[in-house]
């Protein structure tokens, strides 16, 4: 996650729409008594056996999780309850011979949603993705990808990136790469929250991810004080109007979302005399900002997020 670290930082110093503010961020660390407790499943919404089924369906939910605001009603929640309820009905759903054969009206009836998701097409593709490199490298099993990474984060990041195409979450800017991995990087997350930091949640580097940058956590930090946008950005934001991906206002949104929350996690860190984990951050950032109803968030159509 160097590379993640890194480049955001880099953006951060040459970023012309958005602002870190080391003001903000001393406010909001300064108000902070503790990190708030948020579980993994705090609505009850996911699917959990306590086995390999478990991180089959986190696979999935992960390939697919991203971009759901073209729907007003579509949200992560009915995706997730979605391929829970499904697997619920039937657990050879997400076996990787069946990933490879779904179409879009199939996705649908999985979910149980009466129309065309956003960006239907991409998440059947990464499904088909997902299902024949699960059946070419790892029998089938998402359980074997974790249980091949030696209980490192770092390395379940690259063996997903590596073999999987539609988690390679890259963006040019201003002539540097940078690398976000959002999918890639909520999957160790989404383990180590479901597990409990045990079996296939066990990751002795679990401090070493970064935040999973998104639509949300942008917004909640700007609420926050800790971004601030440019009047241009601010306004294309209030309108409601598309970003484009890979533009420089997106990559600097969630760069900067990046690089803010590991300069505040070094302060709390510091407050508190103990390490605080981006991930609990991220938690509960993302944790606030999707009970706000009135929060305003940037819109790009992204497979990464």
């Amino acid at each position: 996650m160097d590379d993640v670290r890194a480049s955001s930082a880099w953006v951060a110093s040459h970023a012309s729409h958005v602002h870190v503010d080391s003001t903000g961020i001393e406010k909001i660390v300064e108000n902070i008594g503790t990190i708030p407790k948020v579980d993994w499943d705090f609505e009850g919404i996911h699917y959990f056996d306590n086995g390999p089924l478990t991180v089959q369906y986190l696979f999935v939910l992960d390939a697919m999780n991203f971009c759901f605001w073209p729907d007003k009603d579509l949200s992560y929640d009915h995706l997730a309850s979605g391929l829970k309820a499904a697997l619920q009905n039937e657990r050879s759903a997400f076996d990787a011979d069946c990933l490879q054969k779904y179409t879009g009206p199939q996705l649908r009836e999985l979910l149980k949603w009466p129309r065309p998701l956003p960006l239907e097409e991409e998440r059947v593709r990464l499904l088909h993705e997902v299902g024949f490199e699960l059946e070419r490298s790892f029998d089938g099993k998402a359980s074997n990808l974790v249980k091949s990474c030696g209980k490192s984060a770092l390395n379940l990041v690259a063996l997903v990136t590596r073999h999987f195409p539609g988690f390679r979450d890259h963006s040019l800017y201003k002539g540097h790469q940078v690398f976000l991995y959002k999918r890639a990087q909520i999957f160790v997350a989404d383990l180590w929250g479901a597990f409990k930091g045990q079996s296939y949640g066990e990751f002795d580097d679990i401090g070493s991810i970064t935040i999973m940058a998104d639509y949300i956590v942008p917004a909640v930090l700007r609420q926050l004080g800790a971004l601030k946008y440019s009047s241009t950005l601010a306004s294309m934001i209030e309108a409601n109007s598309e970003i484009g991906p890979g533009s420089e206002e997106e990559v600097e949104l969630r760069a900067c979302s990046v690089h803010a929350v590991e300069k505040m996690r070094e302060l709390i860190s510091s407050k508190l005399g103990k390490p605080v984990l981006s991930v609990e951050l991220d938690l509960w950032l993302w944790a606030s900002g999707i009970q706000c109803s009135s929060l305003q968030h940037h819109r790009t159509l992204s497979i990464y997020y």
